[in-house]
């Protein structure tokens, strides 16, 4: 039932991802997009990069198996870019089949969230007024 996991440093695709989660076994599909923003914490951001522990993908495993078990998945699917991306650019990716709606809208939550708070993928944003700043999972 988990069709595609990885960290990429090259551009996402959301019809590679829709694609691997088509199941004749569910009723619905939730597909999250996270892109990067122009703003954060109320401060403008020209770019960002994200760098990934070597981990990170048997981590992003490990979260994907835990949402698999707690839910009725069908299929699942999550990629995240690493490197510098620009604002717009996609940077992360999941997506969740189940036999219905309500399941697929719980599992694809939890999953996008245990992604970013379980898995080693840190964010280094650079403001317009110069300053930085580290995110990064675990928090």
């Amino acid at each position: 039932m988990i069709r595609l996991l990885d960290i990429r440093d090259t551009p996402l695709s959301v019809d590679e991802v829709f694609a691997a989660v088509g199941s004749h076994a569910a009723g619905g599909t939730t597909l999250f997009v996270g892109t990067v923003r122009e703003h954060d914490h109320g401060k403008a951001v020209t770019k960002l990069s994200y760098s990934a522990h070597p981990s990170a993908v048997d981590e992003l495993r490990r979260v994907a198996e835990k949402v698999a078990a707690d839910f009725p998945v069908t299929a699942l699917a999550a990629v995240h870019r690493v490197g510098d991306l620009e604002l717009g650019d996609i940077a992360v990716i999941v997506a969740v089949a189940c036999p219905h709606r309500g399941e697929a809208f719980e599992a694809s939550r939890r999953l996008i969230d245990d992604l970013k708070s379980q898995v080693p993928i840190w964010k280094h944003q650079v403001f317009a007024d110069g300053s930085t700043e580290w995110v990064g999972a675990c928090e």
